[in-house]
């Protein structure tokens, strides 16, 4: 019974994609959905299509589940984060063999394009409190690894992806104050604020390291690999309307760490929204 009513849904869903709306998709925090809702506004606005949003679905393999069952057209995607979760393979460290492993694995197996980069590496950031950032020397990973042990704030998938937590065990032997405190990311900042934890695993890109009381300590040990950002599309999508390439490759290189670390501070400091922090960015592109 549940395959009827999963393949009555899908249907339901490719006769949507057939009257002629394209479906984007998107993770569950708050840089997906800027970067999904760029995606959908860039294809209105270039090509006058009808775009419908599917965004917050939940986390890597939720979403990556709708792009191959039809559900959705394209979402956004990291490159390390597809290696080792979807394809279980070993990370490599050069982004751009990364990039080509991913790109040719996708294709091959799910028939889905991953389009190129859009121009920034979103990788697992150990942020602790500045202060005891600057008691570090160097402040990096290596040196916190041996200087005490450390509460740990963690989202769910760092704990059980294995380029998170194990990845991050393996390389510098972290000596832990009990076990790590599993909460929503966009908690992790106020446990770290409110001394709940001493060291949260967040993202290179959070908006809350555009300010002065956090510090992202060195990962010179490179546990964890290349998250270079791009958009990955139904190749079924881009056969009937090659535009959507066109229209989505025009994003590619556009956005840098820089930019969507302040969009991401935008949406979660100062509770602008999604739909005009993305418009706001594409009112600059050509």
């Amino acid at each position: 019974m549940m395959r009827a009513v999963t393949a009555l849904a899908c249907a339901a869903l490719l006769s949507c994609g057939r009257n002629g709306h394209i479906v984007v998709g998107s993770k569950n925090f708050t840089e997906q959905l800027i970067l999904g809702e760029i995606a959908a506004q860039q294809m209105e606005r270039k090509l006058h299509v009808a775009v419908d949003r599917k965004l917050n679905l939940g986390g890597t393999l939720l979403a990556h589940e709708a792009l191959v069952a039809g559900q959705i057209d394209l979402y956004p995607e990291y490159t390390g984060t597809a290696v080792t979760n979807v394809l279980k393979l070993s990370p490599l460290n050069d982004p751009a063999k990364s990039y080509m492993q991913v790109k040719d694995a996708y294709f091959d197996r799910f028939r889905l394009v991953w389009l190129p980069p859009l121009g920034f590496n979103d990788t697992f950031a150990m942020v602790v409190r500045a202060k005891d950032g600057r008691s570090l020397s160097p402040p990096a990973l290596s040196a916190a690894a041996g200087a005490r042990e450390w509460r740990l704030g963690v989202g769910y998938e760092f704990l059980t992806r294995p380029d998170g937590l194990r990845a991050l065990d393996r390389a510098y032997g972290f000596r832990w104050q009990g076990t790590a405190k599993s909460m929503d990311l966009g908690l992790l900042y106020q446990a770290l604020r409110e001394n709940q934890v001493d060291m949260a695993a967040g993202n290179s890109t959070d908006g809350a390291l555009t300010g002065q009381s956090f510090m992202v300590l060195s990962d010179d040990k490179k546990a964890f690999p290349a998250y270079d950002a791009c958009l990955v599309v139904r190749e079924s999508l881009l056969r009937n309307r090659p535009d959507v390439r066109a229209a989505l490759t025009m994003l590619s290189g556009r956005i840098n760490e820089e930019t969507v670390r302040n969009m991401n501070r935008e949406v979660e400091v100062q509770h602008r929204s999604v739909p005009e922090v993305a418009k706001e960015f594409l009112a600059a592109q050509p």
